[in-house]
Order: structure tokens, then C-alpha cells, then sequence
């Protein structure tokens, strides 16, 4: 049984007008707070969320801590979920209840770190670092995606004889078809002999995955690779000499108003630029209206426009994937729906055509769920707004 929801915000219009003004408008921004609007006043069906949202309680989607949906730049559902106690008992099942920060089962680093409302965002945090990348590559640290990857990491000292390193650009990075071998086909992460199981364990992070053989020739094959992530948060390093959490409150999070959040720091004094970041909800989704908007907040251009396209566009056809985004929605080569998809169930969603975000956290781990947050997109959410 799911626990009882927490807090559930009934949402009405803030202010007479709030369905129309500027602060929602095209090109606008959310100031310190989300403007509020109502699903009617906004052309989405109130009883498809309403019936939603009655799912969710039930635990048809798993333990949701909370879902938020924001059309034409307004909050038009916003409900939270306490499942504190649930995940209290989870924790007494498993053997190791001992309190580190890759215990995913510890209540005090997840789904929240320790009592707050940052969410753990697992590889979500991975589309996060790519539009911080983005921001150094227009500023010329990073002089394009074309140029060679491995070079910037020569102080661990890779065989850059070897012509699969050599050939292997920044963008094969982004793309998870950088060549290094890494899960076999089928393998979880319930698997102790999983890469990404072995790196979190690591005192040695950075020379894990750059000690980790490359069997197939960059650029050719996608393959989804939780260590060339942790490799583009060094890269960013090196080429700008900010570690990336620093880079990114200076140039992504300030200048989008998100003045908190928390950022797992490993062995090796790297922020974990794979899985590592937590954000509240609410500034996960100025993330993805950012991207929405085309890199563009109140009038500043954050990361640039090609940036945005080109990232959020399926460079890799098969399975629909950008720089470090997922296209899981696509239609002749031009992105519908792109999205952040995160370990445990954390989905950010962009759906321009509609010009709508939906932000579904949550943590679900030991469990089969019914129905996924993507299922809620497509088949409750997009079918109940008004173009």
C-alpha cells in the first residue's frame, strides 16, 4: 500500500489574469517562484490529472515523492507524496544499512538528502552536466564537439597510441558511443560485477573508467556508459578549471534562479558529474523550461540556442539520444518529446509542441510497478491538453 500523500496543493489562479501575463508568456521566466494557473485556464483536462493523480496515490506508478506539471510556463499540478516510512522498512530488508552515500537504500542520501526537498536525480544529473558543457563549449573552453576526447585526459595517462582512443571525439562522449567497454548486455545494477557498481565503490574514480579497455571503434555503436560521463565532468575541469558543480552555479544555476541544491562529491574530489546531483522539483524544472525556451531566461541567452537543438535533437537514431538527453519521441528526424531519465524514477519531460514540462520524482527499486511515468505522459497527460 502506498503511503498517504503528504501535502497535496490544490491549485486555483493566483491572481486574477494569472491565466494570461507576461511571466508565463513566450520568452518569460519564472521569477524566486513558479506562477500558478489552474489546468482549465491553461487547455488541459482537470479530470485526467485528477484521475492521474489518483493512480499515483493508489501505487500504480511506484512511490512518487512528487509530480508537477507546468504548461505555458505555469504550475498547473503540483502533489507530494511522503513515503518516509516506507522507505524506512525497505531499508531494514536489505543487508547493508550501514549510512554512505551510494547506500540507495539509506533514507538519509535517498530518494532526499538528509531531510531536505533535494531529490536525488541519478542520471538525470547527466542531462544537467551536458547543458553546463554546453555553456564551456560556447564560451571556446571547449573549442567544439569535434575535437579529439582523450587528450584532455592525458594526465591519467591513457595509451593515446591506440587509434580507438585517438579517433574518439567529444561528441562520441556525449553520444555514449565513445568505444570503452563497459556493462554486458542484460546486465543490472543488482549485479555487484556491473562497471558503475565497481566505480561507486572506487577510491579512484576517473582512473577506473580510463583504465576500462575500448573494444569497439568510437562513434560507431551507442552504447549507454555511466563512466564517459564521469570522463566529460573531468573534461569540463580541465578545460575550464572549475570542477563542474562550481561551474554550474556560476553559469547555470544563478543566472536560472536555482540558489540551492546538493552535489555528491567522490573519493577523488570530483563532483559525480554520472548520477551524483540533487535538486528540489520546482528548480529541476526550470532545467527543462530552459531548455524549452531555447537556452534563453528572461532575455539572456544561458547556453546557446544550437546548444539546445543540437543536444535535445536523436544524433543516435537508436534508441533516440542527444548529448546526454534521451528523444524518446521523434518524427522524421525532428525531436517531439526529449527528456532526463534518472535510476529509481526520475523523469524530466519537455514537450515543446505543447510548450509543457512535467517533473515526475520518485524512488521505486524493489518493486514492479503497473504503469510508467512515460505511460502517464503519453497516454494521460498529452492526450488531455488542447493544442
Amino acid at each position: 500500500m502506498v503511503s498517504r500523500r503528504f501535502v497535496l496543493v490544490v491549485l486555483a489562479l493566483a491572481a486574477a489574469g494569472c491565466g494570461s501575463g507576461d511571466s508565463g508568456s513566450r520568452g518569460g521566466a519564472p521569477g524566486a517562484e513558479w506562477p500558478v494557473s489552474t489546468p482549465e485556464a491553461e487547455g488541459v483536462d482537470p479530470a485526467a490529472i485528477d484521475s492521474l493523480v489518483a493512480d499515483i496515490d493508489a501505487g500504480r506508478y511506484g512511490l512518487i515523492d512528487h509530480f508537477l506539471l507546468i504548461r505555458n510556463g505555469r504550475v498547473i499540478a503540483d502533489h507530494r507524496w511522503d513515503h518516509s516510512e516506507r522507505y524506512a522498512e525497505l531499508l531494514s530488508e536489505q543487508e547493508d544499512t550501514t549510512e554512505h552515500q551510494y547506500n540507495y537504500d539509506h533514507p538519509a542520501w535517498h530518494p532526499y538528502y538528509r531531510d531536505t526537498d533535494f531529490h536525488s536525480l541519478q542520471s538525470v544529473t547527466k542531462s544537467v552536466m551536458s547543458v553546463a558543457f554546453g555553456i564551456a563549449v560556447d564560451a571556446g573552453h571547449i573549442p567544439g564537439v569535434a575535437v579529439a576526447a582523450w587528450p584532455f585526459l592525458e594526465a591519467y595517462s591513457p595509451d593515446l597510441t591506440d587509434p580507438r582512443r585517438a579517433g574518439a571525439t567529444v561528441e562520441d562522449f556525449l553520444t555514449m558511443r565513445s568505444g570503452i567497454d563497459w556493462a554486458v548486455p542484460g546486465q543490472t545494477y543488482d549485479d555487484e560485477t556491473h562497471p558503475t557498481v565497481e566505480l561507486e565503490a572506487s577510491d579512484a574514480w576517473i582512473e577506473y573508467v580510463v583504465g576500462r579497455p575500448v573494444g569497439t571503434a568510437p562513434g560507431t555503436r551507442f552504447d549507454y556508459n555511466d563512466g564517459v560521463s564521469v570522463l566529460l565532468g573531468r573534461i569540463l575541469r580541465e578545460a575550464t578549471g572549475q570542477r563542474i558543480d562550481a561551474w554550474a552555479e556560476e553559469h547555470l544555476f544563478g543566472p536560472i534562479g536555482i540558489d540551492n541544491y546538493y552535489w555528491k562529491i567522490t573519493p577523488g574530489g570530483e563532483a559525480d558529474s554520472e548520477g551524483g546531483l540533487y535538486l528540489a522539483t520546482h528548480d529541476l524544472a526550470r532545467i527543462g523550461y530552459l531548455m524549452l525556451r531555447d537556452g534563453e531566461w528572461n532575455g539572456r541567452q544561458v547556453v546557446s540556442e544550437e546548444w539546445v537543438r543540437t543536444s535535445t535533437s536523436p544524433v543516435v537514431t537508436e534508441p533516440g539520444y542527444g548529448y546526454q538527453w534521451w528523444v524518446p519521441s521523434q518524427e522524421n528526424g525532428e525531436t517531439k518529446i526529449f527528456a532526463a531519465n534518472g535510476y529509481g524514477g526520475q523523469f524530466l519531460h519537455v514537450v515543446p509542441e505543447y510548450d509543457l514540462v512535467s517533473v515526475f520524482n520518485g524512488w521505486t527499486l524493489h518493486q514492479q510497478v503497473e504503469m510508467s511515468s512515460w505511460m502517464a505522459l503519453q497516454q494521460r497527460i498529452l492526450p488531455a491538453v488542447r493544442p
